[in-house]
């Protein structure tokens, strides 16, 4: 109990910030929130800290410890073939379920079959997550993958671009986002622990992340392929609706519909783990009990988290955006990365990356420069959203250039910054993203260029969460290198000092 209480007053402090935000938009002149949707936002934001705290104790004791074990168990059986059928068994089906891909595919579904869309993107996490294996297991560089995988990417996007279907692009990058959520994040970074420390060399540190990098890119590449074959008529329309009079009659039905969800995933997950235990873990009884206890704090943290972003969070953000959107160009975009900074704080894998990081380097990645990195690249990126939405140009002119960006620091980093940004870009693109801070470009969007407009211009808020944490991460990268550097020179001159002192008392 005195640790979930910690776990409930960062979760706390991680959430104020945004939560206070919204309060004082309320009273600011021009804007209009009624006293149901401050109720309905204030019961979302209660049960978004409770369910982070509740999450994130659930990780602690449950998910990364079953993730690490099965990692490590099918790696001591030697058997590549069963590790691999294993792996894309297990992130087709953990993809198929995550809820952050449910959110997402409801706000595509005028678009593209909602059901077709999950499948093609469990597709490509399964596909992509044996990329990932295969790359521990002959002790590839990472940095050389993404480049491979990324020019391919782009050529996908040029041929989208001649068959005019280039308005796909952003809900392709913004798939690659959110496969990365909540329950998929916890069990593959640990799974890629688990098999790095079995499999790995003297570069297991690096090896064990890059997996969720690995990850978001096959779902992009699935979309991309999709919409190669989508008709060219494509239409969106708003259905993020209004909040209801009687608040809990809504949270009611939505906690049933996301209890349902959440117990189809982290079923698929316990299901899979007790297979691996009955024929090669063969884990105590009493690890078994912690285990199951961490999974049902997931599954409760989960449940309520998602319930009051999807009720409390999501039509108001999409409001916030359509009365934001009459504000001053320069004061909308400087909201936007403040808003920005202060959704990371609020990600519940966020705060599990960082720690897992930092255990993994021994602490030679902190969690706090990671958190520092993070906030900037969000709060970066969502500005440059709105300036996008403002200005009414494609997605192209960020990603490509972008990505060139972070593929070219990649080559003159430490490879574990390179594997840790990329990993991060996939999970700071979360659950509050696409249930705050999507609906927020959408309402932006809306307000300013149309609902016509929103397939091209108000997706791809995910995609560039996604992408900037590369850059900013990397660039810790150069910070560390420059430090060490400084530190080693002080280091020479005060031992040449002290060679100089000795040779004049010795005179």
């Amino acid at each position: 109990m005195k640790v979930l209480w910690d776990k409930i007053k960062e979760a706390l402090i991680s959430a104020l910030p945004i939560t206070l935000i919204v309060y004082l938009v309320s009273f600011l002149p021009g804007f209009s929130f009624s006293r149901v949707e401050l109720m309905s936002f204030t019961v979302g934001a209660i049960l978004l800290i409770l369910g982070i705290g509740l999450f994130n104790l659930g990780a602690d004791i449950a998910m990364t410890p079953m993730g690490t074990h099965v990692g490590a168990g099918l790696s001591k059986q030697k058997t590549i073939g069963l590790l691999l059928a294993v792996c894309f068994v297990l992130g087709m089906l953990i993809t198929i379920a995550e809820p952050d891909l449910q959110v997402l595919a409801n706000q595509v579904s005028s678009v593209m079959n909602g059901k077709l869309l999950i499948y093609t993107v469990g597709f490509g996490v399964g596909a992509f997550l044996i990329v990932a294996i295969l790359r521990i297991v002959f002790k590839r560089r990472l940095s050389a993958i993404l480049m491979l995988f990324y020019m391919l990417l782009f050529s996908l996007a040029l041929m989208l671009a001649v068959n005019e279907n280039l308005d796909l692009l952003p809900m392709a990058f913004d798939s690659g986002g959110v496969t990365t959520g909540p329950i998929t994040v916890p069990f593959i970074m640990a799974l890629g622990v688990g098999i790095s420390s079995v499999l790995g060399d003297r570069h297991s540190q690096e090896n064990s992340f890059g997996l969720v990098s690995l990850c978001s890119i096959g779902p992009i590449l699935a979309v991309l392929v999709l919409g190669l074959f989508a008709r060219n008529d494509l239409s969106y329309s708003v259905n993020y609706g209004s909040v209801e009079s009687n608040i809990l009659k809504a949270y009611m039905t939505n906690a049933g519909h996301v209890a349902k969800e959440v117990a189809i995933a982290l079923g698929l997950i316990v299901v899979f783990f007790l297979f691996c235990q009955i024929f090669f873990l063969k884990l105590p009884k009493r690890q078994l009990h912690r285990i199951a206890i961490g999974v049902i704090f997931t599954y409760i943290g989960l449940v309520m988290f998602l319930t009051g972003v999807n009720v409390g969070y999501m039509p108001i953000g999409y409001k916030m955006g359509s009365q934001m959107s009459l504000l001053h160009p320069a004061l909308l975009t400087g909201l936007g990365l403040v808003m920005g900074v202060l959704v990371v704080l609020a990600e519940p894998a966020i705060h599990v990356l960082n720690a897992q990081v930092e255990d993994v380097t021994g602490g030679y990645v902190k969690k706090r420069s990671m958190m520092v990195g993070l906030c900037t690249g969000v709060g970066v990126a969502i500005a440059l959203s709105v300036i996008r939405i403002i200005f009414d140009f494609s997605l192209v002119y960020y990603v490509i250039p972008g990505y060139f960006i972070s593929l070219a620091l990649s080559l003159f980093v430490p490879p574990v910054y390179t594997a840790i940004a990329f990993d991060s870009g996939g999970v700071a693109s979360g659950p509050m993203t696409s249930g705050f801070i999507l609906p927020f470009a959408v309402g932006v969007c809306v307000s300013l260029q149309g609902e016509n407009a929103v397939l091209r211009d108000g997706f791809g808020v995910v995609a560039l969460v996604a992408m900037t944490p590369l850059i900013t991460i990397q660039i810790l990268g150069f910070k560390a290198i420059i430090s060490n550097k400084i530190k080693e020179r002080r280091a020479m001159r005060r031992i040449l000092a002290a060679d100089d002192e000795q040779i004049i008392n010795f005179i």
